[in-house]
This record gives structure tokens, C-alpha cells and sequence, in this order.
């Protein structure tokens, strides 16, 4: 278990580092249409959800082959810990504006840093108990569909909240 408490820690600092700076990608690239992908485009939520997902993707596909002998239940936590850190961005943020009327910057740096602790305890907590291992198959086509409406959504956005800038929401 020391090897899975390492690989997650690492993990975090990985995800908290490279999610940070690939928040300045896509200005630092020119605004380059294929670094919108995988990066932040403008500051609404779902551009933000990316901050997560694509840096822990990365760090999961890197690490999984060394953890999957001694942890089989490796795949199904670590897409389950993908889905929750993603998901948790826009439902802290909308409940903590929700209840004080607006956003600040502080609160949404310490959701970032509160979703990814708790996606690395998800994968952490699942990879040892394997109770997400019957879901494997499904957690890795929301993934896979998550990946994809990040990819068309960044250039044809909904009309709806999710995809505007809170900023100028609020405004």
C-alpha cells in the first residue's frame, strides 16, 4: 500500500501543478486551436473542469501500467476519481456562489485543490476496495464522452451557464 499512498501523492502535486499551468496554455500558445482542446479557453466553468481532467488522464495513463498488477481494481478508481474531480468544480463552485451571491478568486483556486485531494482519496479508497470494478466499462465511456464534448464544446459551447464566464454572468 505504500506504493498506492506514493503514486497518489505524486499524483495530487502533478495534478495541482501541470492543472495550474495548463490554465495559461492556450494564451501562452498563441491561442492555438488544438492546445484549446486539452486547456482552458476563456474562464468558464466547464473550460475550468479541464484542469482536472486532462492532467489526471495524463498522470492515470503514465502510472496505471506500473499499479495494475499489484492494484487490478486500478482502472475503475482511477476513472472514477477522474469523474468526481471534474464533476466536483462545477458543483462546489455554483454552491458556494449560490450562497454568497458571487464568485471570488481564492474560493475557486481552493475548489480546484478540494477536487483534486478528492479525486486522488477516490482512486486511493476505490483501488484498494474494488468497489468500483463492476463499473469499468461504464466509467470509461463517460470518460471517453466527457473527452469528447470537452473537445466540441470548447468551440461550440451550449447556451447555457456552465459555458459562459461567471464574471460577466454576474455583472
Amino acid at each position: 500500500m505504500n506504493q498506492l499512498k506514493s503514486y497518489t501523492i505524486i499524483g495530487t502535486i502533478f495534478v495541482i501543478l501541470l492543472g495550474t499551468l495548463s490554465h495559461f496554455f492556450f494564451e501562452w500558445s498563441n491561442n492555438n486551436f488544438l492546445v484549446g482542446f486539452f486547456s482552458p479557453v476563456n474562464e468558464s466553468i466547464w473550460e475550468h473542469m479541464k484542469l482536472i481532467f486532462f492532467p489526471m488522464l495524463l498522470y492515470v495513463l503514465i502510472v496505471m501500467p506500473n499499479l495494475k498488477k499489484t492494484y487490478p481494481c486500478i482502472s475503475s478508481a482511477s476513472l472514477s476519481g477522474i469523474l468526481l474531480g471534474t464533476l466536483l468544480i462545477p458543483v462546489i463552485f455554483y454552491t458556494y456562489t449560490g450562497i454568497l451571491g458571487q464568485n471570488f478568486l481564492v474560493l475557486d483556486i481552493i475548489t480546484f485543490l478540494l477536487s483534486v485531494v478528492a479525486a486522488f482519496y477516490t482512486v486511493y479508497r476505490l483501488a484498494v476496495s474494488c468497489r468500483a470494478q463492476s463499473y469499468t466499462l461504464l466509467l470509461c465511456a463517460a470518460v471517453c464522452l466527457f473527452m469528447i464534448c470537452f473537445i466540441v464544446f470548447t468551440y461550440f459551447p451550449p447556451e447555457i451557464s456552465l459555458f459562459a464566464d461567471p464574471t460577466v454572468i454576474s455583472k
